[in-house]
């Protein structure tokens, strides 16, 4: 299995990176999590395969994780010569469907028929799918009340990948994250100003020892923080003993 950063920023505006979106492939499996602005760009400048995507795993619905899905539905429909005949399964939280219908409400039915058959299914809390060559399964985060982590699993029986989108602190999400090879969680503010719907470094080593994790990376981390402190270092001295990067654009690593 294969990770690569296509976007690891936040709502604040940068101009060496996008918003969440992560690549991974594992086999015929290409999926992206979550679709940020800036992840089409993103994709294209990274030699993604962004035309040749299976799966679409979508976190939660703020704008910082899926603000790029007009410009990617309509690049799907407009910018693909020729056209695809491969399937596209969308998976997402609950209210995923209705997301999918507003946009296309709004901006345009390319958005269920880009030419070709696109899926749009709901993962509750708890439910695991087969996405080609992976199995994921989700879990219920506090953030927002449909918003998920996710487990990758090579369906092989290899590596696995385990995802946490946003989230707050939640001792039993360590269960979840359970044996991952790696873990790539968000680490957005200081532990003196994170609020009850992040994490901090004090509170993802926490999770990430707990987990038995062997590869932490950092991600989602406010550009305000990251500037000013050595997050890799403050997450180490907060009890986390594994392997620490801090996300950047193009970042890959092999599980």
């Amino acid at each position: 299995m294969r990770l690569t950063v296509v976007g690891c920023g936040t709502v604040v505006p940068e101009p060496d990176r996008g918003c969440s979106a992560y690549f991974v492939e594992h086999g015929d499996t290409r999926a992206l999590l979550d679709c940020g602005p800036g992840a089409v760009q993103g994709m294209a400048r990274l030699g993604i395969p962004w035309q040749d995507l299976t799966h679409l795993f979508l976190t939660h619905f703020h704008s910082d994780h899926v603000g790029a899905l007009p410009g990617l539905f309509f690049a799907f429909r407009h910018g693909i010569l020729p056209e695809r005949g491969e399937r596209l399964e969308v998976w997402g939280p609950v209210g995923t469907r209705a997301l999918f219908d507003g946009l296309c409400a709004s901006l345009g039915g390319f958005f269920l028929d880009p030419g070709f058959e696109v899926r749009v299914r709901e993962l509750a809390p708890g439910a695991d799918v087969s996405a080609g060559d992976l199995t994921v399964s989700s879990r219920g985060v506090p953030h927002t009340p449909e918003s998920v982590a996710l487990r990758l699993e090579a369906a092989d029986g290899g590596s696995v990948l385990v995802y946490t989108g946003d989230t707050g602190p939640d001792e039993s999400l360590a269960d979840f994250c359970y044996g991952a090879d790696l873990l790539l969680g968000e680490c957005s503010l200081p532990d003196d100003l994170v609020g009850d719907n992040h994490l901090s470094p004090s509170r993802i080593a926490r999770l990430a020892a707990r987990s038995g994790a062997r590869h932490l990376v950092a991600t989602h981390i406010y550009p305000q923080f990251r500037r000013a402190a050595d997050v890799a270092s403050l997450i180490a001295e907060s009890g986390y003993s594994g392997r620490i990067d801090v996300a950047s654009e193009g970042l890959s690593i092999d599980l």
